[in-house]
């Protein structure tokens, strides 16, 4: 068990890292921001890869910057894992859902926007 669970996470690392490269040769205007108009049409494991590349992202900005992390204003990353502490893949997939569900008039605003302002905000309220 975890054996596979090292193959796992090596294999999203490296996933992570050729999508890091990929993306370093676009222009930020040509990065996609995804909104809840692709969330609302993507399959359940379009949603899971979403967020998996998401926490990958955090996770090797984390240990990138473990011996000198970034303040505050320099980077939302290291606030961004402390208020999603405690969360699961499916759990933030199902908020993100209900949020969607819920407000089905704001499908323009950002994934990431959800995550930030209605998971992560409040979960540092709460991880004080």
């Amino acid at each position: 068990m975890e054996l596979k669970l090292q193959t796992i996470r090596m294999a999203m690392l490296t996933a992570s890292i050729a999508l890091a490269v990929a993306a370093g040769n676009t222009k930020a205007a040509e990065v996609p921001i995804v909104t809840g108009e692709q969330w609302r049409t993507s399959s359940e494991a379009v949603k899971k890869a979403y967020l998996i590349g998401l926490a990958n992202m955090v996770q090797v900005q984390t240990a990138y910057h473990a011996s000198n992390p970034p303040t505050d204003a320099q980077s939302f990353v290291p606030r961004l894992a402390k208020g999603m502490q405690g969360q699961t893949l499916d759990g933030v997939r199902e908020g993100v859902d209900r949020w969607y569900a819920a407000n089905p008039t704001k499908l323009k605003r950002p994934v990431l926007d959800i995550i930030w302002l209605e998971m992560a905000m409040p979960g540092l309220q709460k991880n004080k």
